[in-house]
């Protein structure tokens, strides 16, 4: 069980404090409401450029870094389709020196040309050694874009054009950030050697006078339900001929996504799991496979991404994918590999909790989803999954006309 009180400022900003005096250590975690998702689809990759823009200096304080460094802390951050975190620890006792560097940054940033023109070098570069020039880099913006029609989880992080961050104009950059870091639009976790009444004192000195902001409303188009099955080739210069497919899935706070959550495990979990065994190990079709889902806020994608082994026809691959999905579907699985994958799924959670990171984290996040007590409710729902939901919900899931695929070919590069 996850301790942890909640308060509200006048401005809007919520604060959650989780008390662990085993540690000498306290995190300072901001996380938010904006990712990907909230991007115009003609200036993607903001959320993410501002992810670096963060660390670039800000109203009173020219840089972030090396005061934090001197407090004896250290930061980081990430950027998702649905949310945006700024993390830190460092020493308790230095705690209000997080405090001071975080709101300062949520007050204003620096918005100097030289700042803006520095990130966003780094962002463009990152996006052409990731994305255009690594083998495999382009995967999934081009599964993005297949999956998705309308929905903006059609284009990744990153941005869906390297144009979009390089014609990114100072006004366009100030408006996505007063109209999402604000106040009204964040949560902020203060975990680990602190008490609360010293918290609400020091969050009410340094994030107390910071303008609310307007409460950023959204208005997603929902993606439709797809009713046909969608293909695409591709062909590059990579190492080996690769099979990728998607399927879509029920939302985060769903009830199926527990259920596709554990079929995941099912199938790809290591090298017990269905398809290793039977794929790579017994009919050795793939060289590598491994299955994953994106836990996206919105309805997300149960995804599988294969290297073949060479002389294997795509064709053939995807023919003994399916055999093992219809056996799972048709023939359901036991008792006991069902309790397997779910003790295994206990286990990874529960040592993510042993982190004060990750606690501060997921608390924001569980919070932003709607309410953070649902940490401590988690593990149940996965408990509660039965042979017959894995069953049920595999047979909405794996519907050829629900199904994306992607033959990457290696060789010459072009597309058809």
């Amino acid at each position: 069980m996850i301790h942890f009180e909640r308060f509200l400022l006048d401005n809007g900003l919520r604060v959650l404090v989780h008390e662990d005096h085993d540690t000498p250590m306290a995190v300072v975690n901001v996380m938010y409401d904006v990712g990907a998702r909230d991007e115009h689809p003609d200036r993607t990759g903001f959320a993410h450029l501002f992810e670096h823009l963060m660390f670039g200096g800000s109203k009173n304080i020219p840089d972030y870094d090396e005061p934090m460094q001197r407090a004896g802390g250290e930061n980081n951050a990430y950027t998702t389709n649905d949310l945006t975190n700024y993390y830190a620890q460092l020493p308790a006792k230095n705690i209000e020196t997080a405090f001071w560097l975080e709101s300062d940054r949520m007050l204003e940033l620096a918005f100097t040309k030289k700042s803006l023109n520095v990130q966003r070098k780094v962002v463009c570069e990152e996006f052409k050694e990731h994305y255009l020039n690594k083998p495999y880099g382009d995967i999934w913006h081009r599964m993005r874009n297949m999956c998705y029609q309308v929905h903006p989880y059609k284009w990744m992080t990153i941005g869906q054009e390297l144009s979009h961050v390089e014609k990114a104009s100072m006004d366009e950059v100030q408006s996505f950030f007063y109209k999402h870091y604000r106040p009204v639009n964040a949560i902020l976790v203060v975990a680990g050697a602190v008490k609360t009444e010293e918290v609400k004192h020091l969050v009410n000195k340094w994030f107390g006078g910071i303008p609310s902001g307007e409460k950023y409303i959204r208005q997603l188009p929902a993606e439709p339900v797809q009713t046909a099955p969608r293909h695409t080739d591709v062909h590059a210069n990579v190492p080996a001929n690769a099979l990728i497919m998607a399927w879509h899935m029920d939302a985060r706070l769903e009830p199926g996504y527990y259920a596709a959550d554990l079929i995941t495990e099912i199938l790809g979990g290591g090298n017990s799991a269905r398809l290793y065994q039977a794929l790579v190990k017994e009919q050795k079709i793939f060289s590598a496979l491994e299955v994953h889902h994106f836990g996206s806020t919105d309805k997300g994608l149960l995804a599988l991404e294969s290297r073949l082994v060479d002389g294997v026809n795509h064709n053939d691959a995807r023919a003994a994918l399916e055999m093992e999905l219809i056996k799972l579907v048709n023939k359901g699985i036991t008792s006991e590999e069902l309790e397997k994958v779910k003790n295994k799924t206990e286990s990874m959670i529960v040592f993510e909790d042993m982190s004060l990171t990750n606690r501060a984290a997921s608390l924001a996040h569980y919070e932003l989803l709607e309410d953070a007590s649902l940490m401590n409710t988690e593990l149940e729902r996965y408990r509660r999954v039965t042979v017959d939901d894995i069953v049920s919900t595999g047979k909405n899931i794996f519907r050829e006309e629900n199904s994306n695929t992607m033959f990457y070919h290696a060789g010459k590069s072009s597309h058809a």
